[in-house]
């Protein structure tokens, strides 16, 4: 995925579904110059982040 894109789904009102390693994850924050994105697995999961590189997001395209 690309930064731009990750920034979109960030941004949307809708819940777009976003893969890494093939679970469902919310981005909760981008670094542009690291090309990265700050992720956790569950939306209400606390403690639980992590920075992974953007290229191993993969969008689902659902829409919930």
């Amino acid at each position: 995925m690309n930064f731009n894109r990750a920034q979109e789904i960030v941004n949307s009102p809708n819940h777009i579904e976003v893969l890494h390693q093939g679970k469902p994850v919310w981005i909760t924050g981008l670094d542009s110059q690291r090309n990265v994105a700050e992720v956790q697995e569950e939306a209400q999961a606390v403690g639980n982040k992590k920075e992974v590189p953007l290229k191993e997001l993969i969008e689902n395209g659902v829409e919930k």
